[in-house]
């Protein structure tokens, strides 16, 4: 089945450390996938984000990295309709999303998958990613699961479309399989194959490479760049340095509900504000670890 870069042809979508002060934003761009202005957002006395700042340009891959508690998963449910903002406003493709619901936001555009994996493990991989398709299917997604006369078409494409998306992470020869019966790491691949099923044009990935050893983080990661090679953006939540530094051409650092840097790998590698905050952490924390043991 060939489709556009990032996008099928059968989509018919309608739409801590040292506190920082907030590094202003350069301004929106034609490039701009998503927009943050000035997004705040508060729990009650705790401030959890304040006035942030971001643009997530259109292509590649952008991190959002920061200590625990810096506010970035709360960045993720603010875009994705799970929590209303506080102030502020968030734009996909120009677009306001204030007042949208989730499924809402996932017709529009945006994809997203979570830190704990969410997958129906009684179910085949094929099935997993078909269920993915329910916003573009006409009969529903357990409806062309059930696969009587009316659905047949639909259901035959749909599971074409499943199987492509597996094999772009190299799991379509375990189509047939039972989820729960996949290591952990062929887990968070379907997870991602599910999420693309959606067909958007932004995926939110929320710590993907969580509790990976080596050699599946270095699968991943080349799943990540083929699928941003095929034209989707890329934004991504994530503790492992060396993973966001390999994988990432922009990267902001959140901290205290602040964005207090952006740049590119090495910009950030080397800001001092950076080091301070976080890259300076991770190695006072490695070297208290290594004068332990």
């Amino acid at each position: 089945m060939s489709a556009a870069p990032g996008r099928s042809q059968a989509s018919s979508r309608p739409l801590g450390g040292q506190r920082g002060h907030e590094v202003p934003s350069v301004g929106a761009t034609a490039s701009a996938l998503l927009q943050l202005d000035g997004v705040s957002r508060h729990f009650g006395g705790l401030k959890v984000l304040q006035e942030v700042n971001l643009e997530v340009p259109q292509g590649g891959v952008f991190g959002l990295i920061g200590p625990n508690g810096a506010g970035k998963t709360t960045v993720f449910n603010l875009t994705t309709g799970l929590l209303p903002t506080t102030g502020g406003s968030i734009r996909f493709e120009g677009r306001d999303l204030a007042g949208l619901k989730p499924h809402q936001i996932t017709r529009a555009g945006i994809a997203r998958t979570f830190q704990n994996i969410r997958i129906f493990k009684e179910m085949s991989l094929l099935e997993n990613v078909m269920v993915g398709m329910h916003a573009n299917l006409r009969y529903g997604a357990f409806g062309l699961l059930a696969g009587t006369g009316l659905f047949r078409g639909e259901e035959r494409r749909a599971r074409e479309r499943a199987r492509e998306l597996l094999s772009w992470v190299r799991l379509d020869h375990k189509g047939d399989d039972v989820a729960d019966n996949l290591s952990y790491g062929d887990q968070r691949k379907l997870e991602l194959a599910r999420a693309l099923a959606t067909d958007p044009k932004l995926l939110l990935l929320d710590e993907p490479v969580a509790g990976m050893n080596s050699t599946e983080k270095t699968e991943l990661m080349h799943e990540i760049r083929n699928i941003a090679g095929r034209g989707y953006t890329i934004f991504m939540i994530e503790h492992d340095m060396r993973f966001v530094m390999g994988l990432c051409e922009h990267i902001a650092v959140l901290n205290f509900g602040r964005i207090i840097a952006r740049g590119n790998p090495d910009q950030i590698r080397n800001d001092p504000q950076v080091i301070e905050a976080y890259l300076g952490r991770e190695e006072d924390e490695a070297t208290n670890e290594g004068a332990s043991q």
